[in-house]
């Protein structure tokens, strides 16, 4: 059994496959996770719960429903890190980056990651982003 860490991160895909694999992940590195199907569901828990971090697929409901979050969640939280993971890129070939103060006044995120994470991989920004 893992040390509880009494984090609680959000996580919101319209994969459901993905869904679990990152709240499996999560939950086997100690946090509590809440999770929602998409843009509108995750918006409701954002109204009644505050995360200490979120994970948002960019492309559920709407083409920019990860953007859109990151930016609610950083009006009603602006403390608590925000996370998009996405496979755009290896979809479209469009590329996303939050390097630049212009990206980051528009993109409301953290960072910024491309989809099938590794473990280690997650487990490393997670932890930076809380700093644990």
């Amino acid at each position: 059994m893992k040390e509880k860490l009494n984090k609680t991160v959000l996580i919101a895909d319209d994969d459901n496959d993905l869904l679990f694999q990152l709240k499996l992940n999560l939950e086997n590195m100690g946090f509590d996770v809440m999770e929602a199907h998409g843009q509108k569901e995750a918006e409701g828990i954002m109204s009644e719960n505050k995360p200490d971090l979120a994970i948002f697929d960019l492309i559920m409901e709407n083409q920019d429903s990860g953007f859109v979050l990151a930016y609610k969640m950083k009006n009603k939280y602006p403390e608590t890190p925000v996370i998009i993971a996405t496979a755009v890129t290896a979809e479209t070939g469009m590329v996303f980056g939050i390097e630049t103060e212009a990206d980051k006044n528009w993109i409301k995120a953290d960072i910024y990651i491309e989809k099938n994470i590794r473990p280690d991989q997650l487990r490393r920004e997670v932890f930076k982003l809380l700093k644990l």
